[in-house]
């Protein structure tokens, strides 16, 4: 997004704990690097998580709120560094929009606040409950699976999915008032003595645009979403990949037997796995005709040597997918490189992690585009088994190319989505007319639960009134006939 801004003549400050790995001659790059204690605490959660079952979303929300606060901590002590609370509290610094990429970090949304202009939200992830009370984006759990559900595009879910879906929501909703909880602390420690800014409750209330990492429209699932929801799935693809760096480019284009990109993202490393796990991968790639470009970071401390095998400390993953030799995608299953391989039409060998990873692979899988395995219990064999049949049977390749048409016909691209959207924020300062009004509303309005209460109130009273009625009736007419013809069947008696 902060490319697209640049390209179009906005000066954009990004502030991050990690060099992004993209320039431009408009950007104003502020880097807080990790401390030791910070790097060893996030290198030590993820080997954690990587180490795990991560296949049960509520294990692994659970498990984040303690896990995670490392990072958690790691944005709040980024938002009190000296350089970053320069931007938001020197008056000399003007600003007229803040992008705040979301990781349930709705403090964040603070320092839009303090510069007093609008705030959009970048998602990874896809329309979901979190938006709710932020855009009054309605959450239907009868057919919108919960986001690590894979339910094929179109069906409905069974019985069983919908009490899934529900109670994971539930569970879901439990562990984010945690989350917020800590939030507001943070939002305390950061802005507490400062009268001008709102109470935490009603910060996010404020937010003009959430742009979500999906497009419903050929992932599915279809729901409904308020204007301010926009899907810009597939954002970070490039329509003209980049020329490849010399070295991988001449290890493609010499390719006899095509070949595969293997890459587990940029959080989980090869020191994270089990070393074990590594060499039986090793084993099977090394063995293979089909040349490997593996991303893998310690070059010093390779799983081992190979013909077929080119290690890269990082890689361009998007420009890769497109090179025509590359004909399969070994891959976590995050989204990003998930939307990758689907513009791209490549078809995936999953090996998830963490996250929202087993969703997507589980997705990925029921749509046909590939296989799944899980990397804690992968044995050699299955994973070249795995890795042929994918390879092998052609309808995996048909399937992800025929989505691939799907996914790219749009009446404008991910990234004219953007700066349209970005731009009309600007226009119309914040475009606070597209916001739902129920984001101001109560619980209690919201759901018209006292319109139902009034209802059922005026029905109770109804009916309380007409059994009077009735009882009236009965005693002043009934009874009375009883009682009389009760006396003449004595009189006649005697």
């Amino acid at each position: 997004m902060a490319k697209v801004l640049a390209e179009n003549g906005h000066n954009v400050t990004i502030v991050t704990a990690i060099k992004p790995p993209v320039t431009h001659k408009n950007f104003n790059v502020i880097v807080i690097p990790l401390t030791e204690e910070e790097e060893r605490e996030k290198k030590a959660s993820i080997a954690n998580m990587a180490s795990s079952d991560n296949t049960s979303i509520l294990k692994v929300m659970f498990r984040v709120v303690g896990q995670m606060k490392s990072m958690f901590e790691i944005m709040k002590n980024v938002m009190m560094n000296p350089r970053v609370k320069d931007l938001y509290e020197n008056k000399d610094n003007k600003f007229d929009l803040v992008i705040v990429g979301f990781f349930m970090n709705n403090y964040q949304i603070g320092v839009a606040k303090k510069l007093k202009v609008p705030v959009v939200i970048a998602s990874p992830m896809p329309p979901n409950a979190l938006f709710g009370d932020m855009l009054g984006n309605p959450s239907e759990l009868s057919y919108v699976p919960f986001f690590d559900m894979a339910v094929k595009q179109g069906e409905t879910m069974t019985f069983t999915q919908r009490i899934q879906t529900l109670f994971t929501s539930l569970a879901f909703q439990a562990v984010y008032w945690l989350i917020e909880k800590r939030n507001s602390e943070y939002y305390t420690d950061i802005f507490g003595d400062d009268p001008e800014m709102p109470p935490y409750s009603v910060l996010a209330k404020n937010v003009s645009l959430v742009f979500c990492n999906s497009h419903a429209i050929s992932e599915g699932p279809i729901r409904p979403n308020v204007p301010a929801v926009i899907e810009v799935g597939g954002i970070q693809v490039k329509e003209h990949p980049d020329p490849l760096p010399k070295n991988i480019a001449e290890f493609l284009d010499t390719a006899p037997n095509d070949a595969i990109l293997l890459s587990l993202g940029s959080n989980v490393q090869g020191e994270h796995l089990k070393p074990e796990t590594v060499q039986k991968m090793f084993n099977v790639l090394s063995k293979l005709k089909q040349r490997v470009v593996w991303k893998w970071e310690n070059l010093d401390k390779t799983p081992g040597k190979s013909s077929n095998i080119l290690f890269s400390k990082w890689l361009p993953q998007d420009d890769i997918l497109a090179h025509p030799k590359i004909k399969l995608f070994i891959t976590h299953a995050g989204k990003g490189g998930v939307s990758e391989a689907q513009y791209h039409g490549k078809p995936m060998l999953a090996l998830p992690v963490f996250g929202d990873q087993p969703g997507n692979a589980d997705k990925m899988v029921q749509e046909g585009f590939g296989l799944s395995m899980k990397l804690l219990e992968l044995e050699e064999q299955p994973f070249h088994e795995n890795i042929l049949k994918v390879l092998e049977d052609p309808q995996y390749t048909e399937n992800v190319k025929r989505f691939s048409q799907l996914y790219r016909d749009r009446p404008a691209t991910a990234r004219q989505t953007v700066l349209y959207w970005m731009e009309y924020v600007l226009r119309h300062h914040g475009a606070p007319h597209l916001q739902s009004p129920v984001v101001h509303m109560s619980f209690i309005a919201a759901h018209n639960l006292d319109v139902y209460a009034l209802i059922i109130s005026l029905l109770l009273v109804f009916l309380f009134a007409t059994k009077l009625v009735i009882r009236f009736i009965y005693r002043k007419f009934i009874n009375k006939k009883i009682s009389k013809n009760a006396s003449k069947k004595k009189v006649k008696k005697t």
